[in-house]
């Protein structure tokens, strides 16, 4: 097969990098395990092949170039089939490609025969259904994508490849037994032994009287007279093994030339062009897991919006009718939405309110609004507008045992210590309900030197808590950190009316009491109704 229609390959196909996934995109971004797992990430998109944190980036042109793929996907919803396909018929290359690693051999010779199988059977779906659908792709990615499916399975050096294939495992499958000679010495013992001919139909079992009865010894050469002992019932693996390895051994220097001239075709074609496949294998599964999220969250009535992308300087978020998805999914319906901004007013907010009133939902709403922008991924809002954040942080309640020598509060500042080793003016920053290990007093001192040194940091955070004190200290937090250029702290209330949870939350300094006197008048606990009850009682 000659090698004058080689063509060294264009650079790689990404879905998620504008410049075919290069290092210098990936390392933009982090998000550290803890944060994966309290956000809870693996509950809306679990990966099998990477976790899922490799895919985010704070680079903005990154992000819109997903937006757009993600576009195309739901234009396009043939794409997710098309992409699922894909999956199966990679990792049998991948597989195929560990086993075949190693000396050449016959086994080696069918394992890339098998691959070039597979490679071409990938390209045929391919050229029937995703081409016919390259007219309605807009993105880049699936653009480039269709362009290269198309280049490949028009080449001729393709068709040359599929013209060999055919020929080739036609002469494998016609293989069906050997013909072997053994030279006995003078003690009837082999001495030598070899392969005489390569036969395209199977022997068949006989006996020495069997054939010498019939009298046909010419025209009965695929009968045997005797099995090889190995091959008997009862005789150990190792026995048969060492045949098979000597029958493996001459069949691989009978096709030595064959195989040597077809790791010349696998290295020169099939690799090339099937390694920039398997290089987008933790991408497919990613985009195609991610659709499905999406499709999940409409089907359960969550709003989704595609953010506008603002530059990471502006330090910009804005949320109108912001949801929690991880919420939405769980309950399998709508949930309470709400507005939120980080402004030049706030950047950093203290969110009080009752247990149970919405205060740890919203604050996963904003990481998850980050996290999903981030990803390329519309957001859970009516309208949303964001500039990334380089890391995300989060500091909710959780075991370990580390409390078993620190105790809990140790474990909360140690945890604390840590992200500001780490933390920028560009990251984000989510507490909930942080410090609740130990008094009122003592929790809101820590907390108030926290949250200063996250003011003069500049990063942008919500502290989710229980302190009222903390929240009523946000005038001399910014009193101690303004002057010194540190961003103004602010407050947010997770509404009650009534005695009843809205889920709202408002952008208000609390009123510690107001909570607390609309629940103790709902269960008949207020001073004007214990009297009353004890006027009736008196009666």
């Amino acid at each position: 097969m000659a090698d004058s229609y080689y063509e060294v390959p264009e650079e790689d196909i990404s879905l998620l990098y504008p410049h075919g996934g290069i290092a210098a995109d990936r390392e933009i971004g982090k998000l550290t395990e803890v944060t994966c797992e309290q956000l809870e990430l693996n509950y809306m998109i679990e990966l099998k092949s990477c976790d899922i944190s490799s895919f985010y980036t704070c680079d903005t042109d990154t992000i819109l170039y997903r937006q757009a793929t993600f576009s195309d996907m739901a234009e396009v919803p043939e794409l997710s089939g098309v992409l699922s396909k894909m999956i199966p018929f990679l990792n049998d290359i991948t597989e195929l490609r560990r086993l075949g690693t190693g000396d050449p051999s016959s086994e080696n010779y069918l394992y890339s025969i098998a691959e070039v199988e597979l490679y071409i059977s990938l390209m045929e779906i391919l050229k029937d259904e995703l081409l016919p659908l390259a007219p309605r792709l807009k993105s880049p990615a699936f653009r480039k994508f269709a362009e290269r499916i198309n280049t490949l399975t028009k080449s001729e050096y393709y068709r040359d490849i599929n013209d060999r294939l055919k020929e080739l495992t036609s002469r494998v499958r016609e293989i069906k037994s050997v013909t072997i000679g053994v030279n006995l010495d003078s003690s009837m013992r082999a001495d030598k032994a070899g392969v005489i001919s390569v036969n395209n139909e199977p022997f068949r079992s006989g006996d020495l009287l069997n054939k010498m009865l019939r009298l046909d010894f010419k025209k009965d050469d695929m009968t045997t007279i005797a099995p090889l002992i190995p091959f008997k019932k009862g005789q150990t693996e190792n026995s048969q093994n060492a045949l098979s390895n000597a029958f493996n051994g001459a069949l691989t220097d009978i096709y030595r030339q064959s195989i040597k001239s077809w790791k010349n075709v696998i290295r020169h074609y099939v690799l090339d062009n099937t390694d920039f496949l398997l290089r987008m294998m933790p991408e497919i599964e990613f985009v195609t897991k991610a659709a499905d999220l999406i499709n999940s969250l409409k089907n359960v009535g969550c709003v989704l919006t595609v953010p506008e992308i603002k530059p990471m300087h502006e330090k910009a978020f804005r949320a109108e009718g912001l949801r929690n998805p991880v919420v939405a999914l769980k309950l399998e319906s709508e949930t309470v939405p709400n507005d939120f901004e980080f402004d030049e007013n706030g950047m950093i907010f203290v969110l009080t309110g009752p247990n149970r009133g919405g205060k740890s939902v919203i604050t996963c709403a904003v990481g998850l609004a980050f996290v999903m922008a981030q990803l390329g991924l519309p957001v859970a809002a009516d309208r949303c507008v964001i500039s990334p954040v380089d890391m995300i942080f989060t500091h909710f309640p959780q075991g370990g045992e580390d409390t078993i020598d620190k105790g809990r509060l140790g474990e909360e500042c140690s945890r604390l210590s840590a992200i500001f080793e780490e933390v920028t003016e560009y990251s984000l920053v989510l507490l909930d309900e942080s410090l609740s290990s130990t008094g009122s007093y003592e929790g809101a001192y820590i907390a108030s030197e926290v949250l200063e040194g996250f003011s003069m940091v500049k990063c942008r955070g919500i502290f989710s808590t229980h302190l009222h004190d903390l929240a009523a200290a946000t005038d001399s937090i910014n009193e101690a950190t303004l002057p010194k250029g540190g961003v103004r702290v602010d407050n947010l209330v997770a509404d009650i009316s009534g005695g009843e949870r809205t889920f709202r939350i408002i952008r208000e300094k609390p009123d510690g009491k107001s909570y607390a006197r609309d629940i103790a008048d709902k269960y008949g606990l207020s001073m004007e109704k214990i009297l009353d009850k004890i006027q009736r009682n008196g009666d």
